[in-house]
């Protein structure tokens, strides 16, 4: 099926994916009067005196901005904000579908970090957390880091976190299935942006195994002189052998993992075939993967995952973001930490009773994923 074909017909149909809906009735002038004027200012003074409790009497409860400025989008790059506009519609559906949280998609029109921050800041009065989306590396760790500080609700860099918990939850039941441990473990992670920084960073949190960072120029280390500042940050978590060399190299000395979150096609039949026995393969670029999952297995891969929906073992963000969302509004979370990150991972992971190497994750559209999750996020 042409997917794109299918996307652009359905999306002009719907002239948005997305629309606002009533919780009750404006059929009596009693009603008006309640929810608008005059009733509506006896609610207004309240809150105004008494903050804390806007998200008794308002959306506060139950509301997320999902916030872009189109610089890192897909797998399609800066494409602005009008290019981001339909994948933050996207993003607001997923919120609604499985969580039942009233999403709402901001693009910005601006790209430096202290423009997006103090954007962020002036609208967050109006939801209860804010999912940053598609920001480019590395001005969206400063932004998510400078929000987290001066916001008093849930700031979550998806593309950063929601990657990392679900490559954990992913790798937790992997090595189940391959009977390794993961601090044992030697894992190459081939793109060190937003996604591929989290990822190394909660891996390592969780059991530091021996992880090794690649970017288009090689593996990072401290030899280099090129690298910028969260990149140097890395070199505390990874490649604490001090090597230099490719990522053909690098797999070759015997790697048991591949996390790919780069570019299609970049690791080759012979790559895997070089790793160690039966290696792990997560190749999640999109919309093509690093590897196709049977190109993997017949160069003797002994479990691939990929970001696609139409493969086994899809690890994508959508199996965390609604519930972590979920669980921070409705327990009143401030914060999104790390531990609440390994907690979901490990709640994810454990929805698979009986791992195999087709089934190392549960289905995006298991209902049992955004309860399990919630109720973890405290």
């Amino acid at each position: 099926m042409d997917f794109g074909k299918k996307a652009l017909a359905s999306h002009k149909r719907l002239r948005g994916k997305i629309g606002v809906s009533l919780k009750d009735s404006l059929d009596s002038q009693e009603s008006l009067s309640i929810y608008y004027t005059p009733g509506v200012a006896a609610v207004s003074k309240y809150t105004a005196r008494y903050p804390d409790k806007a998200r008794d009497y308002t959306w506060l409860n139950n509301s997320v901005a999902v916030v872009s400025d189109g610089s890192a989008v897909l797998g399609l790059g800066d494409i602005g904000p009008y290019g981001a506009l339909p994948v933050m519609e996207g993003k607001a559906m997923l919120f609604k579908h499985f969580a039942g949280i009233d999403a709402v998609p901001i693009v910005l029109d601006v790209h430096q970090p202290d423009e997006i921050i103090e954007a962020v800041k002036a609208i967050a009065p109006s939801f209860g957390g804010i999912n940053l989306e598609d920001i480019a590396a590395p001005q969206c760790f400063e932004i998510e880091e400078k929000l987290k500080k001066s916001l008093p609700i849930p700031v979550f860099h998806d593309d950063q976190h929601g990657t990392a918990v679900v490559v954990l939850a992913g790798l937790i039941n992997a090595m189940k299935v391959s009977g390794r441990k993961l601090s044992d473990a030697k894992i190459v992670v081939a793109g060190a942006g937003a996604a591929g920084t989290a990822i190394i960073k909660l891996l390592h949190l969780y059991a530091k195994p021996r992880i090794f960072a690649v970017d288009s120029r090689g593996i990072i280390s401290a030899n280099r002189d090129d690298l910028n500042n969260e990149k140097k940050k890395l070199l505390e978590f990874t490649n604490l052998s001090g090597v230099d060399g490719s990522l053909e190299y690098i797999l070759a000395e015997g790697a048991d993992v591949f996390i790919g979150v780069s570019k299609a096609g970049l690791l080759t039949q012979d790559m895997v075939k070089s790793m160690d026995k039966d290696p792990i393969i997560f190749a999640m670029a999109n919309p093509d993967p690093e590897i196709l999952p049977d190109e993997a297995k017949a160069a003797g891969a002994a479990i691939v995952a990929t970001g696609r929906s139409d493969f086994p073992n899809q690890v994508n963000n959508a199996l965390a973001f609604p519930g972590i969302f979920r669980g921070a509004l409705d327990n009143k979370v401030r914060s999104i930490t790390d531990q609440h990150k390994i907690a979901a991972a490990q709640a994810i992971a454990s929805l698979v009773k009986k791992p195999a190497s087709d089934k190392i994750i549960p289905s995006v559209l298991d209902k049992r994923l955004v309860p399990a999750i919630a109720r973890v996020i405290r």
